[in-house]
């Protein structure tokens, strides 16, 4: 009979401690939404404020065949239309590009260069393996200071977050709505990931991987691997 109460009394313990932590992501996730809002503005108002340093676009998975996915190919298509509309004068491409095998920035560049974005405007993270890490690197490797960040609307609120808490002066477009799969996947996701960053930007963690400075002024084709993507 003590046996069930120990039992009894610890699994109490434990459905307490997971409401606890639940709540705690709850009120941190609510207030991030409640900051970052005003910094999530439309393609308009992106196109009449003055220049960015740099559009941001976030990469996302790419298919077999070297193409980007259906979520990358809108977050590019975004990226490029805020370009050719002169809301700044340069695209950093940040994505995975940590095995030689698989390369989602050079994808990316590939994309936008056949739809008329000159190679050497578009930079390459090649080291962006997480949201937070692209935002540390967009300040720390490449200079940059004012921002415009593209990525789809569940994804953007952390995005422009964790830019500002790490100095930058940043808004965010979301790319234009689409259906996707997987969406309640991603939506829990997103649910832990807003926690983790909170705390890492608050924290200040350097990323795994840093680097020389790079300058935005500069020519955009210094980024490219020894493969060349151009």
């Amino acid at each position: 009979m003590k046996v069930f109460k120990v039992i009894k009394k610890s699994m109490s313990i434990v459905v307490h401690l997971i409401a606890a932590f639940f709540i705690v992501f709850l009120i941190i996730d609510l207030y991030v939404y409640y900051v970052a809002k005003s910094m999530i503005i439309s393609t308009d108002a992106a196109t009449e404020n003055e220049k960015y340093d740099c559009i941001i676009v976030l990469g996302a998975s790419v298919k077999n065949d070297d193409t980007p996915s259906v979520m990358l190919r809108d977050r590019l298509l975004k990226g490029i239309q805020l370009y050719n509309n002169g809301c700044a004068p340069k695209m950093i491409m940040s994505g995975d590009h940590g095995d030689i095998y698989y390369n989602e920035v050079g994808v990316m560049k590939k994309y936008a260069i056949e739809r008329g974005v000159p190679s050497s405007d578009i930079f390459l993270d090649h080291a962006g393996f997480s949201t937070y890490e692209t935002m540390y690197r967009a300040r720390e490797i490449f200079g940059a200071k004012r921002v415009l960040i593209v990525t789809q609307r569940y994804h953007l609120t952390r995005a422009v977050y964790i830019a500002n808490e790490l100095g930058l002066e940043a808004d965010g477009v979301c790319t234009d709505d689409a259906k996707y799969g997987g969406e309640l996947k991603r939506s829990a996701r997103e649910f832990f990931a807003i926690g983790k960053d909170f705390v890492m930007s608050k924290l200040k963690v350097k990323p795994s991987v840093m680097g020389n400075h790079i300058d935005l002024n500069g020519d955009g084709n210094i980024t490219n691997d020894k493969e060349g993507d151009k």
